[in-house]
């Protein structure tokens, strides 16, 4: 499977314990009892998300198409490093690690290379706190810092990474997290996508973007829907209405400039509810 998902896992998938070590085994036996995401839906919908909105290594189509487009890289629209110190929870470090992720993709693709540092403090962090530091260790660390020349190495240097993620939190149960890094790193890639530009509605290419997100919104909301006895996963899903009920109103084929205008605005009101 492609192994996007995951520094949007582990980036696109860190985990979620809001509770108190003292009810930790509690939920450790309630986790038990999750369903568990099939690997083929985890696959698929990886696969549909790379190919469609947020910036993460491999065909990255956005940023392919923005670098192609000489859309300079926008300093400031990622969420700042300094804001991962408000993440106290589990719920909250998992939507982060998504956004961060799609944010270190999109620094790694545009060669920004202390803006990748930074976010690679930052995602250490954060996997340390939900207790994925073998993951993100040293050794990965220097390994990305030692590749910055050389794209195609740090795009499969990121994808390992995402492998090991998706895997450890599927292992451990926590299906419902890796649910909240892959709607933080979608709605990061979505939020980087509609400030490109003042007029985004006019920039080649992106409205045909903005339209084939319909269908990896629509897959993630299918998939999340099986795990909506979730508190947490039915929580995200209600912060994420803004956005369906735009999509609604989108007509086959069809992406005028009023669209984008409400799905420009939606995703932004979801954004800062998740980065707050």
């Amino acid at each position: 499977m492609k192994r996007i998902l995951l520094i949007a896992l582990a980036l696109l998938l860190a985990a979620s314990s809001l509770f108190t070590s003292c009810k930790s085994c509690k939920k450790r036996d309630a986790d038990k009892d999750q369903k568990q995401i099939p690997i083929d839906l985890v696959g698929e919908i990886t696969d549909k998300i790379e190919r469609a909105v947020y910036p993460i290594p491999s065909s990255a189509e956005i940023i392919k198409m923005l670098t192609e487009l000489e859309v300079g890289y926008i300093i400031g629209v990622s969420n700042p490093v300094d804001n991962a110190s408000n993440y106290i929870t589990s719920k909250s470090q998992a939507l982060n690690l998504g956004i961060y992720g799609a944010d270190l993709s999109y620094a790694t693709l545009y060669n920004m290379n202390q803006d990748v540092i930074n976010y690679l403090d930052v995602i250490r962090e954060l996997t340390n706190n939900l207790k994925m530091s073998k993951i993100y260790s040293k050794a990965l660390y220097d390994d990305i810092k030692n590749s910055f020349d050389n794209r195609d190495r740090l795009v499969s240097i990121l994808q390992e990474a995402f492998n090991e993620t998706y895997s450890y939190l599927s292992d451990n149960n926590q299906q419902s997290l890796a649910l909240l890094v892959v709607a933080g790193a979608w709605v990061e890639g979505m939020y980087i996508t509609t400030h490109i530009s003042e007029s985004v509605y006019h920039v080649e290419g992106i409205v045909r973007v903005l339209l084939e997100q319909k269908e990896s919104f629509e897959l993630f909301l299918e998939i999340a829907s099986q795990h909506d006895e979730d508190p947490v996963v039915s929580e995200i899903l209600e912060i994420l209405k803004p956005v369906e009920e735009v999509y609604k109103e989108v007509e086959e084929g069809s992406f005028t400039l009023r669209n984008v205008e409400d799905i420009t605005a939606a995703v932004a009101s979801v954004r800062d509810k998740l980065v707050s």
